[in-house]
């Protein structure tokens, strides 16, 4: 935190050219990273990190100068060479901070100090040990955890000044299980905007279980089919795709620059009337939930496509100044106070929809259940996915059978939004374990119901089945 006089002094050096806005974001990052490789503590790691950030705009150009240093002489530094795009004197105008209170809190229930370092680490020694013992195939296991308090305070010459203590937890875990030279991964992690009551509110010790039992059930796994045919998405970790493939041509930044598919349909119809998607920085406990974002805009629900109709974009203050919009959606993030701000999702989803998932299993004679995503690539400007199953089934005749391997999605997000003709009743975000790269890394949340999709594009190892 730096004194409200400080801030003051800065803003104006940083207006003393010209500039019509400047800002100063500071940021102070302390954290914890354990991990266990193979029964043995590999890293434990304390990190801190400090500094802020000028940003000063004139009109649409925006400059931006950083420090690591929280001292009068570096962050006048900093304004200075912010300010030195400016070629005019400005008059001196009286800066009046004022705070802006928030309605929402994120409360930590037990703070990171309750445990030691040495109880976080036993806690994945016990799930190594836990893994291990679903069974001999289990030949790799490894175990993270991660606390990480994010304290932010923003300051700028309209007179904001805003403030957000952010902390995280994350347990993160891997297996890998062996026979006669097929192997079969699977990682997963939990996590969210909470303290240590995470890890009371969340089995480790049987998650992984979990995770090595449907390592070893899937060795069984049969090659994948390949060709167009009916595929039904997982709810949760599932609303990957919808990130990827829409989300982010959905973004502010993409709009203004004309290179989404989504640029001027506002009011138009997107995806099948079953279909409402929304992006949402308030969710209590979640990875994406801000009181304010790195702008200093207040956290907000956005409707983004409301029955198939495309309502709203998610908007920072840099494109709602490029385009003359007054309010922004509280989308504006950054990675750290070296990076400015740019338009990102936060808590990003498919709403409820009507269907029993039983249902929409029960109403495919033939196709495939994703019931794990892994990583995948989008092409922004066009929607194009290509999409990774860590866990699917083939389903027949309205059953899960055969457990598959080598499942890949290929699609068109605008299009896909089109074609999903049944929405599961079971809506939920994914465990906390989503991180969004954009040139920038932020946390994000993911999410949806169970979907069917009633033809896409399948890419396997066996085109035999394919139909």
């Amino acid at each position: 935190m730096i004194e409200k006089a400080l801030a003051q002094k800065v803003l104006h050096e940083a207006l003393r050219t010209g500039a019509d806005l400047a800002e100063i974001y500071v940021e102070d990052v302390v954290s914890l990273q354990l991990r266990l490789d193979d029964s043995r503590l590999e890293q434990a790691v304390r990190g801190a990190d400090r500094g802020a950030g000028v940003r000063v705009f004139f009109g649409n150009l925006v400059t931006y100068a950083f420090t690591d240093q929280l001292d009068e002489a570096s962050l006048m530094n900093a304004a200075r060479a912010a300010a030195s795009a400016g070629n005019q004197s400005s008059k001196t105008q009286v800066i009046d901070l004022t705070e802006r209170k928030s309605p929402l809190h994120y409360p930590v229930e037990k703070p990171f100090e309750s445990m030691s370092v040495a109880e976080k680490a036993g806690l994945l020694g016990r799930m190594d040990e836990a893994a291990r013992a679903v069974g001999p195939q289990i030949v790799q296991v490894t175990a993270g955890y991660l606390e990480l308090r994010r304290h932010m305070w923003l300051f700028n010459s309209e007179g904001v000044q805003v403030e957000d203590d952010r902390h995280f937890t994350e347990m993160r875990g891997g297996v890998v299980a062996r026979r006669n030279g097929t192997l079969q991964r699977i990682n997963e992690g939990f996590g969210g905007r909470v303290g240590l009551e995470l890890l009371e509110r969340n089995d480790a010790i049987e998650k992984i279980g979990s995770m090595a039992g449907r390592a070893i059930k899937m060795l069984d796994a049969k090659p994948c089919p390949a060709g167009d045919m009916t595929v039904v998405m997982c709810n949760g970790w599932g609303g990957v795709l919808f990130h990827e493939a829409c989300g982010h041509q959905m973004e502010a930044d993409f709009i203004t620059k004309g290179s989404s598919a989504y640029t001027g349909k506002i009011g138009q119809q997107v995806a099948n009337p079953i279909i409402t998607a929304i992006d949402d920085g308030t969710i209590p406990g979640r990875r994406g939930s801000l009181r304010f974002d790195d702008d200093g805009t207040p956290a907000q629900r956005t409707v983004l496509i409301e029955k198939g109709i495309l309502k709203e974009y998610m908007w920072d203050l840099v494109e709602c100044r490029r385009v003359g919009r007054t309010q922004s959606t509280g989308n504006g993030r950054r990675e750290s106070y070296r990076h400015m701000p740019m338009p990102r999702m936060t808590n990003t989803f498919i709403d409820q929809g009507g269907h029993d998932p039983q249902e929409i299993i029960e109403s495919v004679e033939k196709g495939i259940y994703i019931a794990g995503m892994a990583g995948g690539q989008a092409d922004i400007s066009k929607g194009d996915y290509v999409f990774n199953a860590t866990e699917a089934y083939l389903i027949e005749k309205g059953k899960l059978t055969t457990p598959l391997r080598g499942a890949t999605v290929f699609g068109n997000g605008p299009k896909t939004l089109l074609e999903i003709d049944m929405v599961g009743n079971d809506l939920a975000l994914d465990p906390g374990q989503g991180m969004c790269g954009k040139g920038q890394a932020a946390r994000v949340s993911v999410g949806q119901p169970t979907i069917r999709i009633p033809r896409a594009t399948v890419g396997g190892t066996d085109d035999s089945a394919g139909s």
